[in-house]
């Protein structure tokens, strides 16, 4: 069933191409006209306000309070959509779609390809959490809230969160089209979700990212890609602040680090994630070569185009992972 935003038809989801599509999945017009009990008026959202760790279980109670008014569905697994999986979310039964303005404290999506929904649904007949689109510190999102959906796909009830994004090819064999299971990250952001006191019944103070990335997960990945004929490389990814490109220096400097994948996401939800106690994976689809590599200037159009080849491989394999997951 499709859950394509109707809202923005020039703009498609790069995963998607049926993105202008009319959705067969609504919000109640009413409800988003309103602002939900408790939540500040979009006019006064301000996204960058620190959010310190203490400050989240409250929010995510009133987030959690919001979902809960429109299903109640306990997801298994959170999943962020990136740029070039959007089609993901067509494939969803049942679905429900919540925008971002109708959850507390949230405001809309930003990014370019990026619709602003929490999902849920069913995937390959398995409950699930998705977020089409995400909040990025680029934006001028405080790491508090750019975290805040994955903290709540644990406060729903998943227990893994499967995070993608588009990246550029820091290692100079993964071109265009390469998907690349995650398997550690760099965060170069010089930002955390964590600084300030913290909330103890999310999570330790002191968090140990030695397996941030599960190696148990990335082999289903890797057996999921199989079954569906799919290659996957496997990697490490940098993120970095943006929201401009990389210098050529800097992809150089990023491959004498140690990163094969480099982009603008992700990181902090990895951090956010463990420190909740859900298990992580997640696949980088790289969409260009780094800066130097190929002589041609970067653009976000190219980003999207190859988002359009390489989504709906992405979105096979993240269905049989989501399928062959045992029972719980």
């Amino acid at each position: 069933m499709s859950v394509t935003d109707p809202a923005e038809p020039g703009t498609p989801d790069p995963g998607s191409p049926a993105a202008t599509a009319p959705s067969q999945v609504t919000a109640d017009p009413q409800a988003a006209a309103a602002p939900k009990a408790g939540s500040d008026p979009p006019s006064v959202i301000d996204p960058s306000r620190p959010i310190r760790p203490a400050d989240q279980p409250s929010r995510l109670g009133a987030l959690e309070a919001a979902v809960r008014a429109r299903t109640a569905l306990v997801p298994e697994v959170g999943i962020v959509l990136g740029s070039g999986l959007g089609g993901l979310a067509d494939d969803l039964d049942e679905p429900i779609a919540i925008p971002f303005a109708d959850l507390p404290g949230w405001p809309s999506a930003t990014a370019p390809g990026h619709v602003g929904r929490l999902l849920l649904g069913r995937l390959a007949g398995r409950p699930v959490v998705m977020l089409q689109g995400r909040f990025h510190i680029y934006e001028g999102n405080d790491p508090g809230l750019v975290i805040q959906p994955v903290l709540l796909f644990q406060r729903l009830g998943a227990r893994i969160v499967v995070l993608t994004n588009a990246a550029g090819g820091v290692d100079p064999a993964f071109g265009p089209g390469t998907l690349m299971v995650i398997a550690d990250h760099l965060n170069l952001t010089g930002r955390t979700p964590l600084l300030g006191p913290n909330a103890d019944d999310i999570g330790p103070r002191f968090q140990d990212l030695t397996d941030a990335w599960s190696p148990r997960l990335r082999e289903r990945l890797h057996e999921a890609g199989r079954a569906e004929g799919v290659e996957l490389a496997e990697g490490i990814y940098a993120g970095l602040l943006g929201p401009q490109y990389e210098t050529p220096a800097e992809v150089r400097m990023l491959r004498t680090l140690g990163a094969d994948a480099v982009g603008m996401s992700t990181v902090l939800e990895a951090i956010a994630a463990r420190w909740a106690g859900l298990e992580v994976c997640g696949v980088s689809l790289v969409t260009n070569a780094g800066a130097g590599y190929s002589g041609v200037a970067l653009s976000h159009e190219e980003v999207l185009a190859a988002g359009a080849e390489a989504g709906p491989r992405l979105a096979r394999v993240i269905r049989r992972f989501v399928a062959d997951l045992p029972q719980s």
